[in-house]
C-alpha cells in the first residue's frame, strides 16, 4: 500500500477552493496536474480523468463522497483521493489531498506507478495560484 499526501494554507474561503475542485468543465485551465476530465464531480457520478504523470491512461472514478465545502473523495477498486478543507480562523483554507492506493493486486503494479509527490506539490501550487487570484 502507498500513501501521497499534501497539505497546505490558502489565502482563500472552503467555498472558493470548493468551487475550484468541484467544476470539473474548468479544472483544466487552472491545474496543470490533469490534462482532461469529463463528467460531473457529484456524489454518485462517474468522472473519466487523465494525469500529466501518465497521460495515455484513463482513469475512471467514483465520487465516493461529496461534503460541500468540506469533503470530497473520488476512486476506483485499486485506491482513493481524499480533499479536505478546513476553515482557520483567519478565513483562509487549511486544504490536504490523501492518496490511499492498495489491494490485493497492488504488488503487482507498484513498480509501474510513478511518485505522486511532486504532482501532488504542483496540484497544491496550481490550486493556491487560482484561489488567491
Amino acid at each position: 500500500n502507498r500513501t501521497t499526501t499534501v497539505q497546505g494554507i490558502i489565502d482563500a474561503s472552503p467555498e472558493s477552493v470548493w468551487k475550484l475542485l468541484t467544476n470539473a468543465a474548468e479544472i483544466t485551465s487552472w491545474n496543470s496536474t490533469i490534462t482532461s476530465i469529463a463528467g460531473e464531480i457529484k456524489i454518485g457520478e462517474k468522472i473519466q480523468l487523465k494525469s500529466s504523470l501518465d497521460p495515455n491512461r484513463t482513469f475512471k472514478l467514483k465520487v465516493k463522497e461529496f461534503v460541500p465545502n468540506s469533503t470530497l473523495v473520488w476512486g476506483d477498486a485499486m485506491g482513493k483521493r481524499t480533499f479536505s478543507l478546513t476553515k482557520t480562523e483567519d478565513g483562509k483554507t487549511n486544504f490536504s489531498m490523501v492518496e490511499k492506493i492498495g489491494g490485493l493486486m497492488f504488488p503487482l503494479f507498484a513498480g509501474k506507478i510513478p511518485s505522486f509527490d511532486e504532482s501532488f506539490d504542483q496540484f497544491l501550487s496550481d490550486l493556491k495560484k487560482a484561489a488567491e487570484k
